[in-house]
């Protein structure tokens, strides 16, 4: 928060902690103090847009443009406390000058840190900056509607899906916020585009266990059916956790596997992962184990630690199994494979071994299948399968026993009228039996 503070005369003074934590001061001279505090809130927000580099409101920005023909003292006094960009005091003619190659250079030559396939991967938004503005456009001349612009421009003439065009959008925010703390610039102009990437259904596609086994028959050879199983029965991705996978990692007592992920490995505990040594996995990799020359490390053999585009020989192998190449060859075999463990273990185990969150697994890998529909539709258990007619039925029968024995004890009460029970018999002196039954005669014959 910026203040205001009066001196004698009725002068005017804003202070306020920049971005990099030191107070700063910007002289008003004698103002009103309505003027006062509407160049307070403009500094508040120009502090704000340094310290979360989005672009500044409207009004401000206005208020800026205006400035530059109305107060040219003001101006040069918030260039010189580094509220803005341009000439003055203090102010860095080299920054404002900074063309946009120029800056995306500088900016990659110092992102020697990330991986290969991440440079790659800034290599081709960088591209697609220079080629859209040109090598000469100056940073501080790229506005809002210029991000924009090159959105539709991604779309329009680059072809690019929705998904390509939003990882590309989020990329080129955290170039132009990196330019923002370098002071290049005022404000990130490609802030408020959108960037989150989103599941995308029509790219789905389960790969069934008759097209794997299909896949597998036109392997070439053991490490390509370990390549394409890895990934369909053991949701490894591919390439980078399968080129990765070392004989080490295989617990053949255990039945486990440790899996490295490099993707993952920023993340607390993400390096690598334990999955079951699947029995789908087993045969092959006892197979590729007995091929495997004396010290091999990789399982992948001659693929094992490098970066290949496996993709497009796994592609080939599928046509040549007659089968037309499915969208993101590996990615759905691991969504295949997710897809099938959740039917048998618990959501906890399923991506704790494919290497995802549940939330991630239900919006990019969890798929509905032909198996889901038909098992809807068939026909179950009779006693299942309509419970209210099975209760009214028992009822029924139930009913009927009522029926029976109430029939029964009415045809007693009749008898009972003709044929008085024993208990209505007098009883004599010498009780119900005579004095010598048949029991006492067979005991006596017995002793004879």
């Amino acid at each position: 928060m910026a203040s205001i503070s009066k001196e004698p005369g009725g002068r005017r003074t804003i202070q306020f902690i920049g971005s990099d934590g030191i107070r700063r001061s910007v002289r008003l001279g004698v103002v009103s103090d309505g003027y006062a505090e509407t160049v307070k809130g403009h500094v508040e927000e120009l502090v704000s847009v340094q310290r979360t580099g989005r672009a500044p409101l409207k009004a401000t920005r206005e208020w800026l443009d205006n400035l530059g023909q109305r107060d040219v003292v003001l101006r040069n006094r918030l260039v010189a406390v580094r509220l803005i960009e341009g000439s003055g005091p203090n102010a860095d003619e080299g920054k404002a000058a900074k063309t946009i190659k120029g800056f995306l250079d500088e900016y990659l030559a110092t992102r020697s840190n990330v991986k290969p396939a991440t440079q790659t991967v800034y290599g081709h938004t960088r591209r697609c900056l220079i080629g859209f503005f040109g090598p000469d456009k100056l940073l501080k001349d790229i506005t809002e509607g210029d991000a924009d612009e090159w959105r539709i421009w991604l779309a329009s003439d680059q072809k690019l899906s929705d998904n390509t065009i939003r990882r590309r959008s989020g990329i080129a925010k955290q170039f132009f916020k990196a330019a923002v703390r370098k002071k290049y610039i005022p404000y990130n102009p490609f802030a408020d585009l959108v960037s989150a990437v989103r599941g995308n259904p029509e790219r789905f596609y389960f790969v069934t266990r008759a097209v794997a086994e299909k896949v597998l028959a036109k392997c070439p050879n053991v490490t390509w059916k370990l390549i394409f199983a890895l990934a369909r029965f053991g949701g490894l991705r591919c390439p980078s956790e399968v080129v990765l996978l070392r004989w080490r990692d295989v617990n053949w007592e255990a039945g486990r596997i440790v899996v490295t992920s490099p993707k993952t490995e920023h993340h607390l505990g993400g390096g690598s992962r334990v999955i079951p040594l699947f029995p789908e996995l087993r045969p092959l990799l006892l197979e590729a184990f007995d091929a495997a020359p004396e010290g091999a490390e990789y399982v992948v053999g001659e693929y094992g630690g490098r970066w290949h585009n496996l993709g497009v020989i796994m592609r080939r192998i599928i046509k040549d199994a007659g089968i037309v190449p499915w969208p993101k060859v590996f990615q759905n075999c691991r969504s295949s494979r997710e897809t099938e463990l959740i039917e048998t273990f618990p959501i906890q185990c399923v991506t704790a071994w494919i290497g995802n969150s549940e939330a991630v697994a239900r919006r990019n890998y969890l798929q509905v299948t032909d198996e889901h529909f038909a098992r809807a539709i068939e026909p179950v258990h009779e006693a299942v399968q309509n419970p209210v007619q099975s209760t009214s039925i028992q009822a029924g029968n139930d009913r009927e026993a009522e029926n029976e024995a109430n029939k029964k004890r009415s045809c007693l009460s009749s008898v009972s009228h003709k044929y008085r029970s024993v208990q209505d018999l007098p009883m004599g002196g010498i009780g119900l039996e005579p004095t010598t039954s048949c029991m006492s005669s067979r005991r006596s014959s017995q002793l004879s």
